[in-house]
């Protein structure tokens, strides 16, 4: 006899839990999505030991007969799809038919189920993978999944499991998850007996944000009015300026009702912030994306956690613009409640300061940074304002009312340099300014870093880098795939002052190079700008292209934290800054402005907000 053999069903099942399950936190999820196919206006997730003792899902969906209650726990059975076709087109979360069985194959378990309209629902339990019985029930309409002692017939697998409060948050992330994704549905997790959380039905998204994420980041996240871009309808919420994690656990995206990850996401969140988030930093989003379900295909991972996108680079592109259209019309004061700031008016007389020098010549060729100062001029004060106190309300539609879908609603009132009073200056850095909201705090170094950088990056765009010769040309030799990206964006890096032409086969001949390169290594300088060409969209790289190089030549010329700065020099710098495209953030990310309310204070000081 030959040496294949047919897995017995019972192992093969064990072998497809292996993909679908691998902790209760898993179990959870394909339970959930279940409930989410069946219509469930109420799901209730309850939990013992981290849900290695028991995970129970509760909701009140359609329901399923006994004939669909036993299909239901055979290997591919499923109602979602009926064709290849329909596998090109998913519309619901669950589509394979291998979540059921293969957690009952793994654990102690009970389904009980009744449709609407039935007098009598159905109760099946299976052991391990056998059908132990099947009987009438008289549940409430809907289905109770209820799964007890996770793993026990598989030790192998159960010792991977982690300790019981690991275990829990995994679980809890999950249900997270899903009650963000979808708000109009109401959510419970218990755990151990106790009431972990409740969230009612038809909140809308924002309060549910805030119910589990919590009232601190709801008030200070930015809504993306929806847009569509290259067939992709983008909406949600973003952090604002200065909300960065160490790590992706509020990076959250949505495509069609489904919490996913793809690399073209994690770039197109980048390049939308740029240089509004700081390196190593994650940013606060509450994505959610709509599309044709036949431009995505969410069957290639068992988990189904990860998607790939037929237009990939339009994606990314439809992101990054959302982000970047929504940061840009965020500032009307300090961030966290703002709008582009239009032209302020000059405040006194202009005179030329440190940071109006030509960034992109030679350091030889600037003028002197140093310049005698009249005596300035008395402070110039802000008209009244009525104070603001530091409590914030969320802007809720009414319930009847649908969102804004105009992507860009007449901006509010924007902030110029005259609503701020200089105060001083503290430890030769940070300058302090009064404003209505209470007290904000400019670092002049990095204020000062923002305006060179915007300067130097609008006379790239319009007039090209001055670049210089070399004595010797350099080649460079590159692999095929990186010659062929050099050779499309020749016209852009000619914009920074990189003079390249092809010099063979995948040799790149290069005489020029910009005139802020300080550096011994032009081979090393291209090497960058080529991963650099790498990781940008082609819509962007043109426009982004040698953008980090620029911040790190603009961090060398900003004024330093021990330059004394006069009066009139702090007027022009803050007026200048409040020009800038993205005013609250230098080019490396870090903030430019920080507010302390009149609310903040009174807390800090013991008195009672009004």
């Amino acid at each position: 006899m030959g040496r294949i053999r047919i897995l017995p069903d019972a192992l093969a099942s064990q072998v497809a839990a292996g993909e679908v399950v691998d902790r209760p936190a898993s179990v959870v999820k394909e339970l959930i999505e279940n409930s989410l196919d069946a219509g469930a206006q109420n799901i209730e997730v309850v939990a013992g030991r981290g849900g290695i003792s028991l995970v129970r899902v509760i909701d009140d969906g359609s329901g399923m007969n006994r004939d669909d209650a036993l299909m239901c726990l055979e290997r591919h059975a499923t109602s979602k799809i009926r064709s290849v076709e329909d596998l090109g087109g998913i519309r619901t979360l669950g589509f394979r038919g291998e979540a059921m069985p293969s957690i009952a194959s793994v654990s102690r378990f009970r389904l009980t189920t009744r449709e609407k309209e039935a007098m009598q629902g159905t109760e099946v339990v299976v052991d391990g993978g056998k059908l132990s019985s099947v009987k009438d029930a008289g549940e409430a309409p809907g289905t109770t999944v209820e799964v007890r002692s996770l793993f026990y017939n598989m030790p192998a697998r159960r010792k991977f499991l982690r300790t019981e409060t690991t275990e829990f948050s995994h679980l809890e992330q999950q249900v997270r998850l899903q009650a963000i994704a979808n708000p109009e549905i109401g959510f419970t997790l218990v755990h151990n007996e106790r009431n972990h959380f409740m969230l009612p039905a038809n909140s809308h998204l924002l309060e549910r944000i805030q119910g589990l994420a919590g009232a601190e980041i709801a008030t200070r996240l930015l809504e993306i009015h929806p847009d569509e871009q290259s067939g992709v309808r983008v909406s949600g919420y973003i952090g604002g300026f200065g909300m960065g994690r160490s790590n992706r656990s509020l990076q959250l995206v949505f495509l069609n009702g489904r919490p996913v990850e793809a690399a073209p996401l994690n770039h197109a969140l980048r390049e939308g912030y740029h240089t509004a988030l700081m390196k190593g930093q994650y940013p606060v989003v509450f994505l959610f994306l709509e599309m044709s379900p036949f431009a995505v295909d969410v069957n290639v991972h068992p988990a189904k956690k990860e998607v790939r996108f037929r237009d990939g680079n339009g994606v990314r592109y439809a992101v990054a613009e959302a982000v970047r259209r929504t940061l840009t019309r965020s500032q009307t004061t300090v961030p966290g409640q703002a709008v582009r700031p239009a032209v302020p008016v000059a405040i006194g007389k202009p005179e030329p300061t440190r940071w109006q020098q030509p960034a992109l010549l030679p350091e030889r060729e600037q003028v002197a940074l140093r310049r005698d100062w009249a005596e300035p001029a008395a402070p110039r004060v802000a008209a009244a304002v009525p104070r603001a106190t530091s409590e914030r309300h969320f802007n809720l539609p009414p319930e009847s009312s649908k969102p804004s879908e105009d992507p860009d609603p007449a901006p509010v009132q924007t902030v110029t340099a005259a609503d701020f009073r200089i105060i001083g200056v503290l430890g030769k850095l940070y300058v302090l300014l009064e404003s209505a909201e209470g007290l904000v705090v400019m670092d002049q170094h990095a204020a000062h870093e923002r305006i060179l950088f915007e300067q130097m990056r609008n006379r790239m765009a319009t007039d090209g880098v001055p670049s210089q010769r070399l004595l010797v040309p350099v080649t460079v030799e590159l692999s095929p795939r990186e010659f062929d990206l050099v050779q499309q964006n020749l016209e852009a890096l000619q914009r920074l002052g990189i003079g390249a032409e092809p010099f063979g086969a995948n040799t790149l001949k290069i005489d020029s190079l910009p005139t802020f390169f300080k550096k011994d290594d032009p081979v090393g300088y291209m090497s960058e700008v080529i991963e650099e060409l790498k990781r940008a969209s082609r819509q962007i790289a043109s426009v982004r292209l040698g953008e980090d190089l620029v911040a790190t030549t603009v961090c060398r010329h900003a004024v330093k934290a021990n330059d004394v700065l006069r009066h009139p020099e702090l007027e022009r710098l803050l007026e200048d800054l409040l020009a800038c495209e993205l005013p609250y953030c230098c080019p490396h990310g870090r903030p430019t402005l920080i507010q302390m309310s009149y609310g903040d204070l009174e807390k800090k000081f013991g008195r009672q907000v009004p």
